[in-house]
């Protein structure tokens, strides 16, 4: 492989290391707005739903976005994010320790 092609291959991997980097920020900002009924990452004060470690997370903020689990106010929440974003937002919960 010549010079070029290396430094190529290397702006490239940089490139996509600053793209994954770009996403992770975006899903926590996402993220954080849970925070005020779910705590921080996810560990929420007693006698509201702790987000952090569940596994189940992306079905429920699903059915909350089709209006077929009963809510309050999640069902409005959820209708703000793609079905990928909020798999991006579970993601990121279910990675925090409860």
């Amino acid at each position: 492989m010549g010079k070029s092609m290396k430094w190529l291959a290397a702006g490239v991997l940089c490139a996509s290391a600053i793209g994954a980097q770009a996403q992770v920020t975006q899903t926590r900002v996402w993220a954080a707005a849970c925070a005020s009924c779910h705590g921080t990452d996810g560990r929420a004060q007693p006698g509201m739903a702790s987000l952090a470690g569940r596994t189940d997370l992306q079905k429920i903020l699903l059915e909350y976005k089709a209006g077929t689990r009963p809510a309050t106010l999640m069902h409005q929440i959820s209708k703000g994010y793609t079905d990928e974003q909020l798999g991006q937002i579970a993601a990121y919960f279910a990675a925090q320790k409860p």
